[in-house]
């Protein structure tokens, strides 16, 4: 008998070999490089260093559409810059970090970097120490489109930044802590060359001749964010004449330096000043703070720390009140604030959606219960250092109905029960309670020394019992 061939066998074969055809096909071959790199940009760093180990292609869109990168600039990368500069060519924004124990990248490494990144925007220098105005001079003159420069515990003075200065036209952003080799000279003061007429933002911090930056801040007319903290000497002159050729400032920081009411006077002059702070400086009073809000009216943002002063009070905050109807943010540190104020800024302050209180020997519970019932509006609180016990803790839970969430820190009122009460009757309140270790070691050694003594003497009556 003849027998039919059999076609199942051959179908089924086919059928695999294009069902191990489909599997092995590339489907993100079909997506655009554009549409790739967008996605890499949602993607987390470990999911994105997972994705360059795919294949080759990827590896180079995503080097290609790369624009910021951090470096450890140890001076071990050096030889690794022109490859790694090949793959990375459309940075716009570049951080070299070196930590304290290694030697840094040098000139002949930042001027590599300077002429293989033209499109460079954004730079950050920390602890780059081997670096000279050589190196901030070609970074100057080949970076043209240089926006934003920040250095921090660097070397190279105040020929570095007069290099840069003079050089950089487009600079618009600059951020100076801790520069070494500045002139040790009273009267000597930094050109503002060419960047003073397109610097918008300058901050300075922890500088031993920062007074050296007067020019710059007096005569740079388009600035309107200037920070200043932990710098030496008395600031008043200085500030007083930026205010009077420039009234344009948005946003004032002053920590940790020497100023008075002259100076507060002059910021008064800025009606356009939007956020404010000045924290730890020993000679400002009522009076100035009282000129600064009740003339800045489009205040939005406002911090003030009166710890070392010691003389910020109710009439301070009744002039925020009346004043400032704008407020959304309001961090009050060591001043004595009372009942009569605080209800003046709720009922005064409709739009306030964060206040902070910290520090204050006046703010008990029936200031926070004040806050509770009139501040509507109000989303985050934070007391530290108050007398606030449980019951302005349940007063701010029953009222407030937009607050997200509150912070309380170092109050010995408040236990630990009364934040387990508010997460169990508010679950979308995030409730947070910080105990000071040191006060809290210090209570247990003080139990424990009462729990020994008393143990002591139990056994020395117990001893003289029995004999």
């Amino acid at each position: 008998m003849g027998q039919a061939t059999s076609t199942h066998g051959h179908i089924l074969g086919e059928a695999d070999d294009a069902t191990a055809a489909q599997q092995d096909q590339d489907f993100s071959s079909g997506i655009p490089d554009g549409c790739l790199a967008l996605i890499f940009q949602r993607l987390s760093p470990a999911d994105r260093t997972n994705c360059l180990l795919v294949c080759r292609r990827w590896l180079v869109v995503e080097g290609q559409n790369r624009r910021r990168l951090s470096l450890n600039a140890s001076s071990r990368v050096t030889a690794l810059l022109p490859s790694l500069f090949t793959r990375f060519d459309s940075l716009t924004s570049l951080s070299l970090l070196c930590s304290r124990t290694s030697t840094s990248i040098n000139d002949h490494a930042l001027i590599l970097i300077s002429q293989r990144c033209l499109n460079l925007s954004h730079l950050t220098l920390r602890r780059c120490r081997e670096v000279s105005p050589v190196g901030i001079l070609a970074l100057a003159q080949n970076c043209k489109s240089l926006t934003k420069f920040s250095c921090t515990s660097c070397t190279f003075g105040d020929k570095g930044m007069s290099a840069l200065l003079n050089n950089s036209t487009s600079l618009e952003q600059l951020s100076v802590k801790r520069l070494r080799g500045i002139k040790d000279g009273q009267g000597f003061e930094l050109s503002p060359g060419v960047t003073s007429s397109r610097l918008r933002s300058l901050k300075l911090k922890k500088l031993y001749n920062g007074q050296c930056f007067s020019r710059l801040i007096t005569e740079s007319n388009n600035l309107t964010n200037l920070k200043i903290s932990s710098c030496l000497g008395n600031w008043d002159g200085i500030i007083r004449a930026a205010m009077t050729k420039n009234n344009a400032f948005k946003q004032i920081h002053l920590e940790k330096i020497q100023v008075s009411d002259v100076a507060l006077f002059a910021i008064s002059k800025c009606l356009r000043l939007e956020e404010f702070k000045l924290a730890k400086a020993p000679d400002f009073s009522n009076e100035g703070i009282s000129a600064v809000v009740t003339k800045c009216k489009l205040l939005q943002k406002l911090h003030i720390d009166g710890c070392r002063s010691n003389r910020i009070g109710d009439p301070s905050v009744m002039a925020i009140a009346e004043s400032s109807a704008n407020l959304v943010k309001l961090v009050l540190v060591g001043v004595s604030v009372t009942s009569v104020s605080l209800t003046a800024i709720a009922s005064s302050c409709e739009k306030l959606e964060t206040l902070a209180l910290s520090g204050s020997r006046t703010v008990g519970d029936n200031e926070i219960s004040c806050v509770a019932s009139r501040c509507m509006a109000l989303r985050k609180l934070c007391v530290k250092r108050c007398r606030v016990t449980d019951a302005g803790i349940e007063a701010v839970a029953n009222g407030c109905p937009n607050l997200v969430r509150i912070k309380v820190e170092k109050c010995r009122g408040v236990s630990r029960g009364m934040v387990e009460k508010l997460r169990e009757r508010r679950g979308s309140l995030v409730v947070d309670l910080c105990v000071d270790e040191a006060e809290a070691k210090m209570v247990r050694a003080k139990i424990f020394a009462i729990v020994f003594v008393f143990t002591f003497y139990a056994i020395l009556l117990l001893r003289n019992y029995l004999l």
